[in-house]
């Protein structure tokens, strides 16, 4: 290592060596932390957001199945002339599998007679669509009246989301 020394008595390195400082490189912790606690408020907005559309958007399952079963209980009348005994599950009477296509609703008849019937779905116990208030269950009936029991308005619960 050569150094000199200054007029003013300072020592200055000549050459590359051990007195040369070294830049490091990397992040502070504090740029860390800031990065952290973006990616967290990011994640407190969009985690909720993506809650909701994910819940909105399996409702096409309530609304799908019991249009299915509608249109499976019509045959059924047609064949049999009375809605009394059609059924849902795996029977030999049952017109539609009492689950919806994607499991999240349990199907049921809820009343039937001869000439008119009344579908739900209603939500699985244990399952996702649970937390749903605004909608609850969905309700059709054979004159294709649509109901729900939760705090929207069957219109904005059966629309497509």
């Amino acid at each position: 290592m050569q150094t000199m020394s200054t007029p003013g008595g300072e020592r200055v390195c000549v050459r590359a060596g051990p007195c040369e400082r070294r830049q490091t490189r990397g992040f502070t912790l504090i740029e860390l932390m800031i990065v952290v606690a973006i990616i967290a408020v990011l994640a407190a907005i969009a985690i909720p957001s993506y809650a909701a559309y994910m819940q909105r958007a399996r409702r096409t399952d309530a609304t799908r199945a019991l249009t299915e079963v509608a249109a499976a209980m019509e045959r059924y009348f047609s064949q049999n002339q009375t809605y009394a005994t059609a059924g849902l599950g795996a029977a030999s009477a049952n017109v539609y599998p009492a689950t919806s296509p994607e499991g999240y609703y349990n199907l049921a008849i809820s009343s039937a007679s001869a000439t008119q019937y009344t579908l739900t779905a209603t939500p699985k116990p244990g399952g996702p669509q649970v937390s749903d208030t605004q909608c609850g269950n969905f309700i059709l009936n054979s004159a294709s009246q649509r109901s729900v029991s939760g705090t929207l308005s069957a219109k904005d619960c059966w629309k497509l989301n």
